[in-house]
């Protein structure tokens, strides 16, 4: 994290970090997810890490792919706090997601939000995960709940800057 003042208000960077288990996605989907990357103001970075599922042709059961991929999410979240999206998780707002993030700005804690591979996320992450949130109660294919949270963020982060917002 990094401070740099403004009159008398400290404004902090804050790093805001997709991990995501996945193959390559469409272009469609990089072209999405970086348009709103780069609307981002300065003061807010947000950051891709896309980590290659486990192979499900070995023999091994799902529990222990899981935790296979578990152990690299974790250390791809290291220094943030983790986010677990799960279709049973809390249902946010965005004005939820909005002081979410402007807490957590204040408070100079980044977010990791970690999207599972196709078999979702091994429990053990769920458990540690600071909170477990639903983008949707509907099934989203993963690809594009990089995009529709890369889009809410930008949202949120527009609407904590003071920009109007449809709903007021």
């Amino acid at each position: 994290m990094v401070a740099r003042e403004i009159g008398s208000d400290p404004i902090f960077r804050m790093k805001l970090r997709i991990v995501a288990l996945g193959h390559r996605m469409p272009a469609w989907i990089a072209a999405g997810f970086d348009d709103y990357a780069k609307r981002m103001p300065r003061e807010f970075a947000i950051e891709l890490v896309e980590l290659k599922p486990e192979a499900r042709d070995r023999g091994r059961t799902i529990a222990q792919i899981l935790a296979a991929e578990a152990t690299r999410l974790r250390a791809a979240c290291t220094a943030h706090r983790m986010v677990a999206l799960d279709e049973r998780g809390e249902q946010w707002t965005t004005r939820d997601l909005a002081a979410r993030v402007e807490r957590g700005r204040h408070d100079g804690v980044d977010p990791a939000f970690v999207i599972g591979s196709a078999d979702g996320l091994d429990p053990a992450v769920k458990r540690d995960a600071a909170v477990q949130v639903s983008l949707s109660p509907l099934t989203l294919p993963h690809g594009l709940a990089r995009v529709l949270l890369a889009e809410q963020l930008y949202r949120a982060v527009s609407m904590n800057a003071g920009h109007p917002y449809h709903r007021d």
